[in-house]
């Protein structure tokens, strides 16, 4: 992991002021003499920067995206707890952290940082842009803001704007979080009982529920003896799910973190969706899954279908929305049909 130090004010959509900024990011391969083989990654909401680890299935050696042949770039989002400035960084003004007081984000800061770091790297094309989930939200984002950087897109499991069924499951989530008692205290730790810890695991509970489908549950989760009252193991699952982010993840973060995602609409200030959509000139590849239960194919069609240059395609799994992580085979096959194909 690299770290880019912005020494400057940035000031974020709603109006707040941080006195400077860092950004964590990692890097594979290396940028050619064109300037022209850069694929940047956005990630969604509780990943971090190291794309090839949680990518691993199209990113890396003899992979859709080869470090041998792309310049490679992720970068941690703004309020996550992996790096970059958040929640957990210290205020350089109080020299104390600032949990709570770090200040609401959007989706156009979380770009608006990504732009200061393609700068600090000296790009000034990128091949592809890529992302799923909130990563996409990104993506689309930064294609408004900069519409003549990208050459391409991969834009999969998203919307152009965040749904009222999204911003609802997402305040579902942060009243679990803020239903902890110890949500609002002050916490230096990661792992063990952090501040909200409780609250964060139900969060991650309720979204596990969007993240997969009925099928994958019922396929995968259903025991085989059904003389059992209790200690399911969908129980056991869910649980297990819970841990694993409150072990590597931050109650602070994931409450402001779905508050910018609820704040995702490119429309924002720019006219019709449907007049937005039509400036976005690349060539872009939309994949859907037919499970995903959290953004629905119709909101990937519908991009497809004012977007000019655009190729929907859909990946019939049962894995619903976490299926752009888990059906590398079939999405690497379709990134190859239609968008590097010569």
């Amino acid at each position: 992991m690299k770290k880019f130090f912005h020494k400057k004010e940035f000031k974020t959509e709603g109006g707040k002021i941080l006195p400077e900024i860092e950004i964590a990011y990692h890097t594979y391969g290396n940028l050619n003499a064109e300037k022209n083989n850069v694929v940047w990654v956005c990630h969604a909401l509780t990943a971090n920067s190291d794309c090839a680890d949680w990518w691993s299935g199209i990113i890396g050696p003899g992979k859709v995206f080869d470090p041998a042949k792309h310049f490679i770039v992720c970068a941690n989002i703004l309020g996550s707890c992996y790096g970059s400035s958040g929640p957990l960084s210290e205020n350089p003004q109080t020299k104390k952290k600032y949990f709570s007081s770090f200040p609401a984000i959007t989706i156009r800061d979380m770009v608006k940082a990504h732009i200061l770091l393609k700068e600090h790297l000296g790009i000034e094309k990128i091949f592809m842009g890529a992302g799923g989930s909130m990563g996409a939200y990104q993506i689309l984002e930064w294609a408004v803001t900069e519409p003549t950087l990208f050459e391409n897109f991969l834009l999969t499991t998203t919307s152009p704007k965040e749904s009222a069924w999204g911003i609802s499951i997402h305040t579902a989530q942060r009243l679990a979080i803020e239903a902890d008692s110890t949500f609002g205290n002050e916490s230096r730790s990661l792992s063990g009982e952090n501040a909200g810890a409780k609250g964060l695991k139900a969060a991650r509970a309720i979204g596990m529920l969007t993240y997969r489908s009925y099928e994958a549950y019922c396929k995968l989760q259903t025991d085989a003896d059904e003389n059992k009252l209790e200690n399911f193991k969908a129980e056991s699952y869910i649980q297990h799910q819970g841990n694993k982010l409150v072990n590597r993840f931050n109650a602070y973060s994931y409450h402001l973190l779905t508050r910018a995602m609820d704040s995702h609409n490119i429309c924002r200030g720019r006219g019709k969706m449907e007049d937005v959509l039509k400036s976005i000139k690349q060539k872009t590849l939309i994949v859907g899954i037919s499970s995903d239960f959290l953004c629905p194919t119709a909101e990937q069609k519908f991009m497809a279908q004012h977007i000019p240059n655009s190729t929907y395609k859909e990946i019939d799994s049962i894995f619903g929305h976490d299926g752009f992580l888990v059906e590398f085979e079939k999405l690497g096959v379709l990134v190859k049909e239609n968008l590097l194909k010569v």
